[in-house]
């Protein structure tokens, strides 16, 4: 199918008459495309929680670089996708990054069946699981060369916060669907899952011998439930009567020679079947899908004067493009960057820094909800800042950022004492995910803006933000990883996220939303820089 050689989205007739629907269409299935892409990317975050509980013996550091993988794969991926669209076009590059996305997830559904694949395996499989995050770089170029300005803002928030949807998909999918044989045997039989918890809520006396003279449980309703044998004064024997209370639970008591207590562990010990493998094989027939949507619907735009060595004026010093460049680049990092790093590394922050208590939360019962609130702003507030300008947007969402970063800090919640502060933790992860997407829709219009006199340069500046972005499940989730494991809590991480922020709202207020900033975007209503350097411009 030969490439569209006339695009004129800013001449309202042709856009009225023939660009809209070709534009929205395009959206429309490429959107659908996204979604499944970007579940694909952060498949293994959410598989990786499920690993030690089915026999796989990986360190929590070794889990951690699981998670953090598919980021790093996918920021390299994306730095080759940005240069794709404007010379090879949508139709091809789109529909060849959807099919491909079903290699990692055929050998993940295979690969979970066997306790004897190495860590090693895993992570290639997670490396190629970056592909799904890696062709974000095509999707938003793609979708900011067919709309006109004042509907980029609109159709790119759109497309990146219903896309963004995948990342939610999997991990309020993957609780419930690994939970039943719900694609038959037809891709293997379940894995005993068993899952251990320490009760804590028990305090032992002992002798000066070391010997246990008694044992407490703070909850009546345990020690109404077990009995306690003792031989002159020291315990022998601890037996735990079944009941609603302690059904699962088992003690585990450590003896001298004449058979004395010494120690004793009070467990919950939970064992049912799972399908891990349906976490990956279940996206199969929707990734076939989109491919066949893709084929056939979409069509590519001829841009003139593009070349790959074109593409690369946005890292020179023509027009102050590596200024901008790199100034859009930290940007992004801090609002799609932190996005798709705290996505990846929220499952894992609640399992380590909350799974040690009674009554430890599911991380995946919770996880989603961030991905989900960071999509729903980002598709909705679109049209917001198409009116106000990106930059004002960004302006006040870092903001909000380091101060939900301060608050984990200094309010405790990263070294807590008890499960009772874990809804607050979740609460403030939220407002930082929510404050992400606003932030990501506010690039959506800024950044095209700042690269007005060149649709092709917007196009690639869009590309190659993502792509560095596209490394922020990387470094947040190995970042948080080492935080963890070497200091005994995320709190540097949180600090030096907050410095980052305050960084980058700097540059974000110099260049593009201070009076008289270099290339200020006061949105539809309030007019942007090109409006004025439009008619004297020259392109050199």
């Amino acid at each position: 199918m030969a490439k569209i050689t006339k695009w004129e989205p800013e001449n309202e007739q042709f856009w009225r008459e023939t660009g809209s629907g070709i534009a929205w269409r395009t959206c429309g299935v490429t959107t659908f495309s996204l979604i499944f892409s970007f579940a694909t990317w952060f498949v293994m975050s959410a598989v990786v929680v499920r690993l030690p509980n089915i026999g796989f013996k990986f360190t929590t550091m070794e889990l951690f670089w699981l998670a953090a993988i598919p980021g790093f794969a996918s920021g390299i991926l994306r730095l080759i996708h940005s240069y794709f669209i404007p010379i090879l076009g949508t139709r091809p590059v789109v529909s060849i990054a959807t099919i491909i996305t079903l290699i990692p997830m055929v050998w993940l559904g295979y690969a979970v069946q066997d306790l004897n694949t190495p860590w090693s395996t895993f992570m290639i499989i997670g490396f190629l699981s970056g592909m799904g995050g890696g062709d974000f770089s095509s999707y938003m170029p793609s979708t900011s060369i067919f709309f006109p300005k004042r509907l980029q803002g609109l159709a790119m928030g759109i497309q990146a916060g219903i896309g963004n949807f995948g990342v939610s998909v999997v991990q309020f999918i993957t609780p419930w669907i690994v939970g039943a044989a719900v694609l038959g045997g037809v891709v293997g039989g379940p894995q005993l899952f068993t899952k251990v918890d320490v009760i804590k809520d028990v305090v032992v006396t002992k002798d000066a011998a070391g010997l246990v003279t008694d044992i407490v449980y703070k909850k009546p309703e345990l020690a109404s439930a077990i009995t306690i044998t003792k031989e002159n004064g020291v315990v022998k024997d601890v037996v735990v009567q079944e009941t609603e209370v302690t059904k699962n639970m088992k003690v585990e008591l450590k003896k001298n020679e004449a058979g004395a207590v010494t120690d004793l562990t009070l467990k919950k010990v939970i064992k049912k079947d799972m399908w891990i493998q349906n976490a990956a094989f279940w996206y199969v027939p929707f990734l076939i899908l989109a491919f066949i949507l893709c084929v056939i619907f979409l069509r590519s735009i001829q841009m003139k004067g593009t070349s790959f060595k074109k593409q690369f004026e946005i890292l020179s010093t023509k027009q102050r493009a590596l200024t901008h460049t790199w100034n859009c680049t930290i940007t992004y990092i801090a609002s799609f960057g932190s996005f798709a790093g705290y996505a990846a590394a929220f499952p894992m922050m609640i399992k380590i820094i909350y799974g040690g208590f009674d009554g430890a939360p599911d991380p995946l019962k919770y996880a989603f909800f961030g991905p989900l609130i960071g999509g729903v702003s980002r598709a909705v507030t679109g049209p917001i800042f198409d009116k106000w300008g990106g930059s004002k947007g960004m302006l006040w969402c870092f903001i909000g950022q380091i101060i939900g970063c301060l608050v984990l800090v200094f309010g405790g919640y990263l070294k807590p004492t008890g499960v009772e502060q874990f809804p607050m933790f979740v609460y403030v992860m939220l407002w930082i995910f929510l404050m992400t997407g606003i932030a990501n829709a506010a690039t959506f219009r800024q950044y095209p803006i700042v690269f007005a006199y060149s649709p092709a340069k917007g196009a690639q500046m869009l590309g190659w933000t993502g792509a560095w972005a596209a490394f922020g499940p990387f470094i947040f989730t190995s970042l948080i990883g080492m935080s963890i494991t070497k200091f005994g809590s995320a709190v540097p991480f949180f600090i030096g996220a907050a410095v980052y922020y305050a960084y980058a709202n700097f540059l974000n207020w110099w260049y593009y939303t201070r009076k008289g900033a270099e290339r200020y975007d006061y949105g539809n209503s309030g007019g942007t820089w090109w409006d004025k350097a439009k008619s004297t411009w020259v392109n050199d």
